[in-house]
């Protein structure tokens, strides 16, 4: 392909992995064990209430506000899992200097409306996107603003409330991709040490010793069992294992969860032992309101046991280190567009997603900052070419210079010279709705935007 953007092999999370029979295990553990509930069925109706009981629901009502993504695939379900790194009450010795509550996994599990495939897609904590206006529980709002996907949760539970946490969370996650999110799942940190300790441990194999103090973590290299305090920091341990990046971490909390999930099924014939990894689970679970019960659970997981094992698909949104666009930032990843919009595109729509195309595009990496662009006002708005600038700046893009289009348009466009087609593509992709158009007449290695008086500032990625 041609055009005189820089371009990197392979980013970071770019490759979709086809899920195989552990990768099953695992997109069932990413429903929030909903698929072990299963086993209840068989062991008492007072079981059931008890278990039912413990179940925490997030009213969510009013929280949301009006401005949300359509819906536009009647019959599905997007599924918000967080996995909550709260510093109340017995998660209180964890870290230092942090707000009530953190975000340590964040995930979307799209279930379609025929249930014949399923794709999770994973989201690094690192992940600089903009933050939504949140009620943050003290009568104020916090204003939009730029940093990790994580703080989202952090600003909704400034007042120790989880709905808040998970109100601001989705809608940071609905602006910055699309989805419309249909329910909310959140388990804090003694929650999982409780189900690892109910099975009497999980059995992990690092090939080298993790000495983490961040993490609380001490381990010697070769296989063993570990739970407890050893269990709940090898999933949360980071800058002492691997490449130090949180994407390696996903990695490593995918395959703990894994054999998580697979423990538990071998329990399910054993009622004592299902019984406590339940009553942790729902013990630390807190859900939106039509998913808070051990039925609705239940409903979610005969839909996922279904699905085809083939069909089922794990992503993490494809993205790069943000020092590419920004020199100064090492401890950030963005996310890769136009790949991030298609990937998101193709969910909202119901589409399932073809990782070898996702895989091969992915491929080809053209940071944001080797885009060059012109941005003109189409709009007669005093002002509007400089406002656009400075988001397109902040997102990391080469802005060149700004300017008066020579009449006004309704629809924002970007127009390029041959060679500057995939950049193009990069810069409109951030932008709903843009159009572009490539001109023989464009100006040569840039690509000039004209804003449109369709143009929200907001919903500029």
């Amino acid at each position: 392909m041609g055009g005189t953007g820089q371009r990197r092999r392979t980013p970071a999370g770019s490759s979709p992995t086809r899920l195989t029979r552990r990768g099953r295990i695992l997109a069932r553990a990413a429903a929030a064990f909903a698929v072990l509930i299963l086993g209840v069925a068989g062991v008492g109706a007072w079981m059931y209430q008890d278990l039912d009981d413990n179940i925490n629901a997030a009213d969510l009502d009013n929280k949301l506000g009006e401005d949300r993504p359509a819906n536009l695939s009647p019959g599905s379900k997007n599924i918000l899992v967080v996995g909550s790194d709260s510093r109340d009450g017995g998660n209180a010795k964890y870290g230092k200097d942090l707000t009530t509550m953190q975000s340590d996994t964040l995930m979307v599990m799209h279930v379609p409306a025929n249930r014949k495939w399923a794709t999770v897609v994973s989201f690094p904590r690192d992940s600089w996107v903009q933050i939504a206006a949140c009620d943050k529980g003290d009568s104020t709002t916090s204003a939009p603003h730029h940093a990790k996907i994580n703080e989202a949760f952090a600003i909704g539970g400034l007042g120790g409330k989880v709905a808040g946490a998970a109100a601001c969370t989705i809608k940071t996650v609905e602006a910055n991709t699309g989805l419309r999110i249909d329910h909310f799942m959140s388990v804090d940190f003694q929650g999982f040490k409780g189900m690892v300790n109910a099975l009497d441990g999980i059995e992990v194999c690092p090939e080298q010793a993790i000495r983490d103090e961040k993490a609380r973590l001490d381990l010697e290299a070769g296989c063993q069992t570990i739970k407890d305090e050893k269990a709940l920091g090898y999933v949360r341990a980071r800058y002492s294992v691997g490449d130090g990046s949180d994407i390696g971490r996903i990695g490593r909390q995918q395959e703990f969860m894994e054999a998580l999930a697979e423990k538990a099924q071998s329990k399910l014939t054993s009622p004592n032992a299902l019984y406590d990894f339940l009553q942790s689970a729902t013990k630390s679970l807190t859900t939106d309101e039509d998913l808070a019960g051990i039925k609705p659970l239940y409903s979610l997981a005969s839909e996922v046991k279904g699905i085809p094992g083939e069909k089922l698909t794990f992503l993490t949104v494809p993205n790069y280190p943000r020092e590419a666009d920004v020199a100064t930032d090492k401890a950030n990843v963005v996310w890769q567009y136009p790949q991030a919009a298609g990937l998101f595109t193709s969910l909202a729509k119901d589409e399932e997603v073809d990782k070898k195309e996702l895989q091969a595009d992915a491929k080809d990496l053209i940071y944001a900052s080797s885009v060059r662009v012109q941005v003109l006002n189409g709009t007669g708005a005093t002002g509007r070419a400089a406002a656009v600038a400075e988001k397109l700046r902040k997102a990391g893009f080469t802005v060149v210079g700004t300017g008066n289009a020579p009449e006004t348009t309704r629809t924002t466009t970007a127009t390029y010279p041959q060679e500057m087609d995939e950049q193009a593509k990069v810069l409109a992709s951030r932008l709903p709705d843009a159009r572009a158009t490539q001109q023989a007449d464009a100006v040569a290695g840039v690509v000039t935007l004209v804003i449109g008086t369709d143009l929200d500032l907001d919903d500029i990625r």
